[in-house]
């Protein structure tokens, strides 16, 4: 099929009034400026549209925009833990059958959920509602780490923000990166953004500990970061057996021992990287790995950037 040309981005109630920006300022055409889009912003009934802050939008086209639209955008909405307007899904999937693509981002994946149009497929979201979506649709893959994922004429993106990568990959999967590049430069954005939406999570905070011999390990291994901290270790400080130590610590945080310590460490890592100049080398150290190497391959991993990426995205030093 030939690029998009025709956009059309359903608004539900209570619609996200970021998310309506972002289509907006990408595809319209007080937006990039750029030549070839068609674009509308639709919803159940045109009129008044109430928007997740509260500030209304008046829209005037109503689901028949979805019919001629080679590019079908759902948009999140504040009331996406109730059904959808049937009328919307039937829309979404006449869009798909005849060969429509269609996407969504943030919590507007729930629509296309409930349309059954990601039944087998990946999907992702904001990732604090990631675990909803897989329980409430357990035919869908949910990968809450991804930024966007491109399952061919259905493609699904992250949460706030993570709307322009959704839309700069499509414009760059069908028109070319010169245009992506365009827009991006427009916006005054990155074309393309390294790693998922891990790098993005605040490290889990274990709940409250009200032992008072796991709340001075605890705290004691936060000092001690820098030293090997097997379990042997503590469960001695926390005069235990390993056992007994491992069960009430999983009892007490809701992770292990092992778990908790590699959050510790990253978590720790980050603020070194956000907050000083210090080498990855001397940060390695201070948290406990044994070399910057090994800091690398566990922020990858689980960050899904190396750790000089994230400085340059997040650092708060002048």
């Amino acid at each position: 099929m030939p690029p998009f040309t025709t956009v059309a981005a359903y608004a539900p109630p209570g619609a996200g009034l970021l998310a309506a920006g972002i289509v907006a300022e990408t595809f319209g055409p007080h937006g990039t400026a750029l030549p070839g889009f068609d674009f509308a912003l639709c919803t159940d009934r045109p009129g008044p549209l109430a928007t997740d802050v509260g500030i209304p939008l008046t829209l005037t086209h109503g689901l028949d925009r979805l019919a001629r639209a080679d590019l079908v955008i759902a948009l999140p909405g504040a009331a996406f833990r109730t059904p959808p307007n049937p009328a919307v899904l039937d829309a979404l999937n006449t869009a798909h059958r005849r060969g429509a693509l269609i996407a969504a981002h943030c919590v507007g994946t729930f629509t296309l959920a409930a349309a059954g149009l990601l039944d087998g497929r990946r999907a992702t979201t904001h990732w604090r509602f990631a675990d909803l979506l897989a329980r409430r649709h357990p035919a869908v893959t949910v990968e809450p780490d991804a930024l966007y994922i491109d399952e061919g004429r259905i493609v699904t993106g992250a949460g706030a923000a993570a709307g322009f990568d959704l839309c700069l990959h499509l414009i760059r999967r069908e028109h070319g990166a010169a245009m992506a590049n365009a827009v991006a430069r427009d916006v005054v954005l990155p074309s393309h953004r390294d790693g998922g939406q891990a790098q993005y999570l605040a490290a889990p905070t274990p709940q409250d500990c009200h032992d008072e011999h796991l709340t001075d390990v605890l705290a004691w291994a936060r000092e001690n970061l820098h030293r090997p901290l097997p379990v042997t270790e503590l469960a001695r400080r926390a005069v235990m057996s390993k056992r007994s130590f491992a069960r009430r610590f999983t009892a007490a945080t809701g992770t292990t021992p092992h778990a908790w310590l590699r959050t510790l460490r990253l978590s720790s890592a980050e603020e070194l990287l956000e907050t000083t100049d210090l080498p990855v080398e001397e940060i390695a150290r201070r948290v406990g790995y044994g070399s910057a190497a090994v800091l690398r391959e566990q922020f990858v991993r689980r960050r899904g950037v190396p750790p000089r990426s994230y400085r340059r995205s997040f650092t708060t030093t002048p």
